[in-house]
């Protein structure tokens, strides 16, 4: 494998000096003297797309990361000239580059250096494969430091490491090991408190040097393929975050089922297992809303199919879940069984869909059936035969949700442990080796699936998750961190690696909670389960080989605990629910690293022990054996120990009580958390009030609240409710207003309020400027709690005179 020092040194060739340029609509094109392109896009204000060309050509121009759907606009786009720069000016920053020799400085509006290059562009010719390596330097400012990169299993700032993207299956992976399951080769830069982000949209192997080979450059270079990546400006890192998620894009909302408690392994069967399984949960009345299946439910491993001695009535078996508040999820890799009494095989091999070598022969891989050929999910043809497979067991079945798995893609006893190099795709019509189609093969398979779960749901609204991913998968799948280990240093992987996907564009993620491979001790698990209640996913799955995994598999003092956090997760479904609509709408993160909440804060920077969830709740999970405490950095504001309502201020680390039943969380002031009462399973009950959790602040917060039907599409119709509850307090009197938009009727007629750290007791209440009688509120002044309707506009409290 080539190092970057060796690119600098070995057979180089850089663009030279500008010959000529000329624009068009929103793009820049220069020729230089060395044949070299590059084209300039102004998408945004703040986003600028960089493309290079060797040769005096492009590539044809497609990318499977970027969303179709994005919309691009700009308030100004002018060209300046000099001889020696040519400046490119928005409205947000100034792009210069050098006529001498193409390299390119980007600046704020005041003339702030954001981002320049170092060596700049260069690439060295691929004599293996053919092609081109090509790289890019450039200059790390003083202090800067770097974030994101998808799933990688180390420390949340990336400064001083080197690092690879190529999609591989990891069992059992350690900390610092460099290539997982995902490849999102999107990065963010922070230094004198600004943030930009650079998105390498190059499906190749690619790499990234954060100033471990060189002080002062950071490199990212690929294998093949063109130098292609998006320079997106904050300054704030929540800009940066927002602006790469639209770009490559959000998913739908989810079915509200599929954020709650989620119970797996490898493998509950036969029937009468899953069975058990599920009356355990009712019985325990431990909130549980879906159940999985592994490998062990199909004939021989054979996807489609069902082994029916294990479960001999499969339709039967997912009503009964489903009458029980079960949905059932089952599993589905790409790997199809060499069967010629296999339906799908032979059909696959009728329409010659399956992965070919590069002299004609299928590609031919050893997983669990056995020998398996492997469906190109690059050919559209492909992914829409794939996604009709899902007919009998979406459709006629009623399976609620699909988990692709084994999808990097792995194959089992080969160098590599996947397909090698020489396999050919049809990628869209753009033809290539599995060199450019190794990343995206999952994130394809997803897609596929996505479809087909979609297709045969409606008019429910589908649930997938896939092992394997590219940046943009997230418009297709959910996902999770792959096969861990129930050790203390995975709970803390588990708890940066969910975290750092949130920011690089894939919010709907978890863990396999209290570990895949080994057994967790009953402490591990507890701890592992007050971490998973804040990750968007959760669930618990494990190998089934070290013990049972059941809450109940640890005694009663776990099984007590975690239950209590467990509904905790089902009280705060609102809330999270939102929290996932403000991540489809407007890309925001739905977990939020302490550095992108206060970048001004040089403390947030190597910190990620604590996160916020949502908007307005810090969560800090206890990750070393035999705490009863930890020290908790709290950023930036006032807030709430959520168990006694004791306020910090931030800007602090302070060390914080935590025996084994409790998780330090806290609560932002200002804050309105909505809360559902605790239920079994997502809508078992129809609401008759919802509540309010208010933290008193002396000045203003804004909270927000989204609802709709919980699964339907009638939400795209306009049929939500999006509430804004905008909160001002005083020391004697408090102002809460709601505006609502849109047209879905909640279930519910009123609010039950309470306030945590109100200093007076009320007075007075005046709803829409009517007094209203506190009886009639039913206010209770020794908990601050109080009963309104839920159409007001603005409800008014007074202080009780003395």
């Amino acid at each position: 494998m080539i190092t970057s020092t060796e690119l600098e040194t070995k057979g180089n060739l850089f663009p030279g000096q500008i010959k000529e340029f000329r624009f068009e609509g929103n793009s820049v094109t220069f020729t230089t003297e060395n044949n070299v392109l590059l084209k300039i896009d102004v998408l945004r204000d703040s986003i600028l797309r960089f493309r290079y060309g060797t040769d005096g050509i492009f590539e044809n121009d497609f990318s499977y990361a970027i969303d179709k759907e994005t919309i691009h606009g700009f308030n100004k786009f002018e060209i300046q000239e000099n001889p020696s720069f040519i400046t490119i000016l928005t409205s947000k920053v100034k792009c210069r580059i050098s006529t001498r020799d193409l390299k390119v400085a980007i600046y704020d509006l005041q003339n702030k250096l954001i981002l320049e290059d170092e060596a700049g562009f260069h690439w060295q010719e691929n004599f293996e494969y053919g092609g081109n390596y090509v790289k890019m330097s450039k200059t790390s400012m003083d202090g800067e430091n770097f974030f994101g990169l998808g799933d990688k299993p180390t420390s949340f700032n990336l400064k001083g490491k080197k690092l690879s993207l190529w999609n591989t299956d990891q069992f059992a992976y350690s900390k610092d090991v460099d290539e997982l399951y995902k490849a999102v080769p999107f990065y963010i830069g922070l230094h004198s408190n600004t943030s930009y982000g650079i998105f390498f949209d190059n499906s190749f192997r690619s790499h990234f040097d954060f100033c471990h080979e060189k002080r002062n450059a950071v490199r990212f270079w690929a294998e093949g393929g063109e130098m292609d990546y998006y320079f997106i400006y904050g300054p704030q890192m929540a800009d940066v975050v927002s602006s790469y998620t639209h770009l490559t894009g959000t998913p739908d909302m989810p079915p509200m089922w599929a954020l709650g408690f989620h119970q797996s392994k490898w493998s509950y069967f036969p029937e009468e297992r899953l069975s058990e399984l599920a009356d355990n949960f009712r019985k325990l009345k431990f909130p549980c809303d879906a159940v999985y299946l592994d490998i062990d439910y199909m004939d021989g491993f054979r996807c489609f199919t069902w082994n029916r001695e294990h479960f001999p009535n499969p339709k039967q078996m997912v009503e009964k879940l489903e009458e029980k508040g079960f949905k059932t999820v089952a599993i589905v890799d790409p790997g199809i069984r060499i069967d010629s009494n296999y339906d799908v095989y032979r059909e696959g091999l009728e329409k010659d869909y399956f992965c070919k070598r590069a002299d004609g022969p299928y590609m031919r891989g050893k997983v669990w059936p056995g020998e398996c050929y492997f469906p190109d999910y690059t050919n559209p043809a492909v992914r829409e035969w794939w996604a009709d497979l899902f007919k009998e067991l979406v459709g006629e079945i009623g399976i609620k949700g699909v988990w692709n798995d084994m999808n990097e893609p792995a194959v089992m006893e080969v160098p590599g442990k996947t397909f090698p190099l020489d396999v050919r795709h049809d990628y869209d019509d753009n033809a290539c080796s599995h060199r450019k189609a190794h990343n995206i093969y999952g994130m394809q398979m997803a897609r596929a699936t996505y479809e087909g779960v979609k297709k045969y749901a409606f008019p429910k609204r589908p649930f997938n998750m896939t092992r394997a991913n590219f940046a943009g998968g997230q418009r297709f799948t959910s996902t999770w961190t792959g096969d861990n280990v129930a050790t203390w240093e995975h709970l803390w992987l588990a708890n940066t690696q969910v975290q750092r996907l949130c920011i690089s564009g894939m919010s709907f993620t978890g863990s396999d909670i209290g570990g895949f491979a080994e057994q967790p001790s009953g402490e591990l698990f507890t701890r592992w389960i007050q971490l998973g209640i804040f990750h968007p996913f959760c669930r618990v799955h494990s190998s089934g080989d070290h013990g049972n995994q059941e809450p109940w598999s640890f005694g009663e003092e776990v099984l007590n605990i975690t239950r209590e956090f467990v509904n905790l997760r089902y009280q705060l479904l609102p809330y999270l629910y939102t929290a996932f609509y403000q991540y489809v709408e407007e890309g925001i993160p739905i977990l939020k690293p302490l550095v992108y909440f206060d970048q001004e804060d040089a403390h947030t920077y190597y910190r990620s022990d604590e996160f916020i969830f949502g908007n307005q709740i810090l969560a800090c999970p206890i990750q070393d054996i035999n705490s009863l405490g930890r020290r908790v950095y709290f950023p930036k504001g006032r807030w709430y120990n959520f168990w006694n309502d004791e306020q910090i201020v931030g800007g602090k680390e302070i060390w914080v009580d935590a025996p084994l039943e409790k998780s330090p969380i806290f609560v932002k002031e200002g804050a309105i958390i909505p809360k559902f009462p605790v239920q079994q399973y997502v809508d078992e009950i129809v609401l008759k009030e919802l509540y309010l959790d208010i933290y008193y602040k002396n000045g203003n917060e804004t909270s927000v609240l989204y609802e709709d039907a919980h699964d339907g599409y009638d939400y795209k119709k306009g049929r939500y409710s999006l509430k804004t509850f905008k909160f001002r307090g005083r020391a004697s009197e408090v102002f809460i207003q709601q505006h609502k938009d849109g047209k879905y009727l909640t279930p519910y007629e009123h609010l039950q309020v309470r306030f945590h750290g109100l200093p007076f007791k009320i007075g007075k209440a005046f709803i829409d400027t009517e007094e209203v009688s506190l009886v009639q509120l039913e206010y209770d002044p020794e908990y601050s709690t109080l009963k309104i309707p839920k159409k007001f506009e603005l409800l008014h409290l007074v202080r009780e005179k003395t």
